[in-house]
């Protein structure tokens, strides 16, 4: 603590006391204990009952008890990021850690890279994404995540169960609120990736605005090793500026899409169609050719839609920088499958459908301006919702896609949170042109599903977008299970289909 300045003052009355638990959550066994206070709806009763069940030690930004031991410091959430990190071990030390942050893409490129490292290290690697965490070989070390970032307690626990489980590597997503909580505070990673930056997270119970957004995101950069960055995000002059901070020009490696100057990788789409991608990936700079034997590679990557080139193209990156070989980075993206992430559902008479995680206007204008390419002829029909007490800002994005790019749409219920759902849709409806799109809401996400799917006919393309893979709800504080939009949609094709 002193030696981040956070020390306010300590009272330990028992220098020897063996800590055989952390907690933040009063109702936990606190034997032998260390108990955080922290949160800004944290109440002294909650130290009480933390007292009650054993804890012997608090951590607190203001003193509520004199009965107990104590430690007072300037920020309780970084306190707890760094007794976490201690209380495990410090198990980041033994790993090789690959962090990615952006507004979108930040899973799909999780996975693209986990898949990779996995191939050429089998049972040696980890993944913290917003969909899973992997922290070991067996099938109960995989488990649905419940934040893109957990918290830090939680964080170095499972970084611990990746080293006792005998793994070298992990991948992870780093959101913004990870930096904006503290999630992640003392850690240095070896490789950072930024993959874009657009409006979003912006609200009362996120950001208050984007620069604070931006502020957060870039992060990343200052604390990673070895930096890649898009060149062709916004605010890539920050962003880069942030990298120098603490990295030298040559571990600092840019990729573009198309032709870009000032760049070190850049990524040329060859043929894109429902089934596949394929692009070539040319270093074009001294340090990039160092990475690769030759200048050019080809690559076909098996989840569809060309934006997710980019996303490649930073897993690529990371890949090289490693130290994988060619031949695996291949065979990984010719089969890659991201949960959730452009699900392609074919159906008899229905349309063709697609799932996927689409959660603000720049990942739903990537999404259905490909579409709209693609099946020009077709009339596409969006699901949709948006999610309460965060992303306010989407609302008028999904609104304004919509308009632009979708023939109908259902406005539906998505992570409601402590809002009304159907005032969130009214939100969306609002900014619509309903001169341009159809749009009605069906408040049951299953009901507007089913709807839109029965409604549809061959030539259509429906669109589930922005809760992907996701198995519930979060309504009023609770975790609502949701069987999740692909088995929504698989189960309603079977009833009308058979």
């Amino acid at each position: 603590m002193k030696k981040h300045d956070l020390l306010v003052s300590s009272s330990v009355s028992n220098e020897n006391l063996e800590v055989t638990n952390i907690s933040y959550n009063s109702k936990e066994d606190q034997k032998n204990g260390i108990f955080f206070c922290k949160g800004n709806k944290f109440k002294a009763e909650y130290l009480d009952q933390a007292i009650k069940n054993g804890a012997q030690i608090y951590v607190a930004e203001k003193e509520f008890s004199q009965d107990v031991d104590r430690l007072i410091v300037k920020d309780a959430s970084k306190a707890l990021a760094l007794l976490s990190a201690k209380f495990y071990g410090n198990p980041e030390d033994d790993l090789f850690i690959v962090a990615f942050t952006g507004t979108k893409g930040k899973t799909t490129t999780s996975y693209f890279l986990y898949d990779i490292l996995n191939r050429a290290y089998p049972k040696q690697v980890g993944l913290f994404s917003t969909v899973d965490r992997i922290v070991g070989p067996k099938p109960e070390d995989k488990f649905k995540s419940d934040l893109t970032t957990p918290e830090s307690m939680e964080l170095f626990r499972d970084m611990r169960r990746c080293v006792d489980n005998g793994f070298k590597y992990l991948v992870m997503e780093v959101s913004s609120q990870a930096y904006k909580k503290n999630r992640v505070y003392g850690l240095q990673f070896d490789i950072g990736g930024f993959l874009n930056i657009t409006p979003d997270h912006i609200g009362p119970n996120e950001h208050p605005t984007y620069a604070d957004y931006l502020n957060c995101k870039k992060q990343l950069m200052i604390n990673s090793k070895i930096n890649i960055i898009n060149r062709q995000t916004n605010d890539y002059d920050t962003v880069y500026a942030a990298a120098k901070q603490t990295s030298d020009d040559k571990d600092i490696y840019r990729f573009a899409k198309d032709e870009v100057g000032d760049t070190d990788f850049s990524i040329r789409n060859k043929e894109s169609n429902l089934n596949d991608s394929v692009f070539t990936y040319t270093a074009e700079s001294d340090k990039a050719e160092d990475l690769q034997e030759h200048g050019q590679y080809t690559y076909q990557l098996g989840l569809v839609g060309d934006f997710n080139e980019l996303n490649a193209g930073a897993a690529i990156t990371a890949a090289k920088i490693i130290g994988i070989k060619n031949e695996v980075i291949v065979d990984s993206l010719k089969s890659a499958f991201v949960p959730g992430r452009m699900e392609h559902i074919n159906t008899n008479s229905h349309g063709t459908i697609f799932v996927d995680y689409a959660h603000n206007y720049a990942s739903m204008n990537a999404l259905l301006s490909f579409l709209k390419r693609e099946y020009p002829e077709s009339k596409v029909k969006v699901v949709v919702g948006s999610p309460g007490d965060k992303g306010v800002s989407r609302r008028d994005g999904f609104a304004q896609v919509l308009t632009e790019l979708a023939d109908s749409a259902i406005l539906t219920t998505d992570d409601p949170g402590f809002e009304d759902p159907a005032a969130i849709c009214k939100q969306i409806d609002d900014k619509i042109d309903h001169t341009r799109v159809e749009v009605k809401t069906v408040l049951d996400r299953e009901k507007a599903i089913r709807e839109m799917i029965s409604s549809s006919n061959n030539d259509d393309i429906v669109v589930l977008a922005a809760k992907g893979n996701d198995a519930y709800q979060k309504t009023k504080g609770v975790d609502v299970p949701y069987a999740s939009d692909p088995v929504v949609a698989r189960k309603i094709l079977k009833d009308i289909e058979g």
